[in-house]
């Protein structure tokens, strides 16, 4: 059994180390700005001091994330809407493995759901690269997330995070009886393919090499589905995506990162909807028992995949999309004039940079982004 000090160099805060971190977030030089967009009625010294009582991270949870996603749902959605409560049991704690759309909102608002519904709230899987300075530290670790190291091309690096990483989810789950949230894939969905990388699958075995279906089935996974009408980041996906097509890589930017985040969270929406899909039995896995590792985690990753494509809510934006690429009007059925005349008004946005791009490898990228998921639900 691992103690909680094992995994002092990425695990969240725990409930001792809350008043300090509230301390840093009311001191911060940004506090202003957070607490005018959570709070927006309230006085900011007021805030700060308010800050200042918080002792507990599910004071932190209730008393401020709560009403910073309220407030992104009531700014930037027409609606949000949630389900599959009902395959989940407050009792047993699963590892929610979701689509990844947007960097921080993903298993934010999942958050937002299970709180508000009477459910413990999940740590979360954190990339080290998104921990840029102290505030965010601060608000991220308080809020149960935790470091997810990337290291470079050295293998026996990558294998040792990987394993602790591994460890540590394991650890969560079984031994402090915590949910955790990781994505799919490592970093966002960029083309609108929500895919299930099966290193994934692959790292949480890591932990338990003994019995292949037992090391997943312990965990409980439940895959999670979630869906926006109008992609988060879409252009500046688009844009990385028009990059690396011409150059065969992308190179970040400095404070790239934290800009996709700001404008995930200020970005509007449209209709969002979350999905808690039924959890992969042990049964299920069973199945894959006599494959090969590798192909064990290729079962399980399609697995994976078949549950979050059956729950996606396709929108009038993927049809419209999927009937612009192929020159045709499949779908005309699922969206009016008006729903067209919209997207192809957000197509227009290209054109701030037609200048440095070419025209019509933006449009297909962009018009792909919504396109793709019509292709990979409806399968």
């Amino acid at each position: 059994m691992n103690d909680e000090r094992d995994y002092n160099d990425i695990r969240p805060y725990c409930d001792e180390e809350i008043p300090a971190a509230m301390q840093r977030i009311a001191d911060s030089a940004s506090f202003p700005l957070l607490a005018s967009y959570v709070f927006p009625e309230a006085d900011i010294a007021e805030v700060r001091e308010r800050i200042k009582t918080i002792h507990t991270i599910e004071e932190f949870q209730s008393q401020v994330m709560f009403y910073m996603n309220a407030q992104v749902i009531k700014r930037t959605m027409t609606a949000f809407t949630y389900g599959g409560l009902e395959h989940l049991s407050r009792d047993t704690r699963y590892l929610f493995i979701s689509n990844h759309r947007d960097i921080v909102l993903d298993s934010s608002l999942m958050q937002y759901v299970l709180y508000d519904n009477g459910f413990e709230t999940s740590e979360i899987t954190f990339g080290a690269n998104l921990m840029q300075s102290q505030l965010i530290v601060d608000i991220g670790k308080s809020n149960k997330m935790f470091r997810v190291e990337r290291p470079g091309t050295n293998m026996k690096e990558f294998y040792q995070a990987s394993l602790h990483l591994s460890s540590y989810i394991r650890h969560a789950i079984l031994q402090k009886r915590q949910s955790v949230w990781i994505a799919q894939r490592n970093g966002r969905t960029k083309d609108g393919k929500d895919l299930t990388d099966q290193g994934i699958v692959k790292m949480l075995g890591l932990s338990r090499g003994d019995d292949k279906v037992q090391s997943i089935a312990e965990l409980h996974v439940a895959p999670v589905s979630i869906s926006y009408e109008w992609e988060p980041c879409d252009i500046l996906k688009t844009l990385e995506l028009y990059e690396k097509r011409q150059m065969g890589r992308y190179i970040k930017k400095p404070g790239e990162d934290v800009n996709s985040i700001l404008t995930g969270f200020t970005q509007p929406k449209g209709r969002v909807h979350l999905e808690f899909c039924e959890p992969i039995s042990e049964d299920e896995l069973a199945l894959y028992d006599n494959c090969t590792l590798n192909g064990f985690n290729r079962e399980v990753a399609g697995l994976i995949d078949r549950r979050i494509h059956r729950a996606y809510r396709l929108t009038p934006n993927n049809y419209i999309a999927h009937d612009l690429r192929y020159g045709k009007s499949e779908y005309i059925g699922c969206y009016t004039e008006e729903q067209r005349e919209a997207f192809m008004r957000h197509l227009n946005l290209l054109k701030n940079y037609e200048d440095k791009c070419d025209m019509e490898s933006l449009l297909d990228i962009l018009i792909g982004i919504y396109s793709n998921p019509v292709d990979y639900m409806e399968r």
